[in-house]
């Protein structure tokens, strides 16, 4: 069965938390959008409310309260930050289950490698490690040298990432079937552009994981629509 995980694009707290209860009790994992207006465009919480001025995002870094219904949802941070590496330890105060990395902007590839290798044997294990790879990003042996050293791969389906409601760039379909011959098990999530007229090719591409905003929270029958996509396998 596909996995299927809807995604959060907020500006606000209220607003995240809204949107996860949309899906509480129909998913086991939703993805955070978190956006910092610097590596890309568009900003979401908490850049959008002060970062460590939000007394949501505060009272969460000091440990007195988690993501919205922490207890019936795990989290995937999807991290279109500029400063994803310098304050990792910050993002991991989230209690992510997964984490993507955004190859175009951890700066060094190899350093960023090392940076993997050298992660604490605690959370390593704890959290799984992705990196996203943009649409118009060649993928270089420097690109598929990290693979060894991460869970999965999230291919971009939309070219301006950041923003939901984009149009899908087929230009992905190839690169995840180019992914899936070089590594047969690799784990691929798609985001951007997924929909129930594209999702179908991105499955028979070879895609194991489906990350949708509107498609899933702006349905009229939000458990119907996720079975639809958990299906198309």
């Amino acid at each position: 069965m596909i996995e299927v995980i809807p995604a959060v694009l907020s500006q606000n707290y209220e607003d995240m938390k809204n949107k996860i209860a949309l899906v509480r009790g129909i998913v086991p994992v939703v993805q955070i959008d978190l956006c910092d207006g610097v590596f890309v465009k568009n900003k979401t919480w908490p850049f959008t409310t002060g970062g460590a001025d939000d007394m949501n995002f505060h009272r969460i870094m000091n440990e007195e309260e988690g993501m919205p219904f922490w207890e019936d949802i795990e989290f995937e941070l999807d991290l279109m930050v500029a400063d994803a590496v310098e304050n990792f330890d910050i993002y991991t105060k989230l209690g992510p289950k997964r984490v993507v990395f955004h190859v175009e902007a951890v700066g060094n590839l190899n350093e960023f490698k090392n940076f993997l290798e050298g992660m604490d044997v605690y959370i390593r294990d704890s959290i799984q490690m992705g990196i996203a790879i943009n649409v118009d990003t060649e993928i270089t042996e420097q690109v598929l040298s990290l693979i060894n050293h991460v869970d999965f791969v999230q291919c971009m389906g939309i070219e301006k990432i950041g923003f939901q409601g984009q149009d899908f760039d087929e230009r992905v379909l190839e690169q995840i079937k180019k992914l899936k011959e070089k590594y047969p098990d690799l784990i691929i999530s798609v985001d951007g552009g997924v929909n129930l007229d594209t999702a179908q090719e991105l499955v028979d591409a070879g895609v194991n994981r489906l990350v949708a905003g509107n498609a899933i929270l702006k349905s009229v029958d939000i458990r119907e629509t996720i079975s639809e996509f958990e299906n198309l396998g």
